[in-house]
């Protein structure tokens, strides 16, 4: 078999690539809290920065034994980066109600206490919605993903 095809694997009729890993990044004039935010409160480690990119600095942080990262920028002159809406949001599952209010409690201590969530559904399954320094909003959601 040509090694290319353990590029791709089959899902269904479709042939999907293997991706080895994923990252979200987006831009905030507020760095430095933001990843306060995301590290102290959520708990997420630091996994690289830079400074000087074409006046871009910024923060890699990843999600424990996993190849997922958030990367967030910010440029010297401004980074404007409202949120789409509050709908949109960035989920994290935990094992227990135990963790999600181990880290809501970290997260309100550093001023971020929950907020209403837009869509009823994660209230009715015991999620935590949080907004960040930003307003773009976390859940925090105490069961594993299905």
């Amino acid at each position: 078999m040509d090694s290319g095809h353990r590029l791709w694997f089959r899902r269904g009729g479709l042939m999907c690539p293997r991706l080895t890993h994923a990252r979200t990044a987006r831009p905030t004039d507020q760095l430095d809290e933001v990843v306060r935010f995301y590290s102290e409160g959520l708990g997420l480690p630091e996994l690289d920065r830079f400074a000087g990119h074409a006046g871009y600095r910024g923060v890699l942080l990843g999600l424990p034994d996993m190849q997922y990262h958030l990367e967030f920028t910010q440029h010297d002159h401004g980074s404007p980066g409202p949120p789409p809406s509050r709908d949109n949001l960035l989920v994290f599952y935990f094992d227990d109600r135990a963790q999600v209010e181990q880290v809501a409690t970290r997260l309100a201590a550093l001023g971020h206490l929950p907020v209403e969530a837009e869509n009823p559904y994660w209230t009715e399954n015991g999620a935590v919605t949080i907004e960040d320094p930003d307003h773009w909003r976390i859940v925090l959601m105490p069961q594993p993903l299905v």
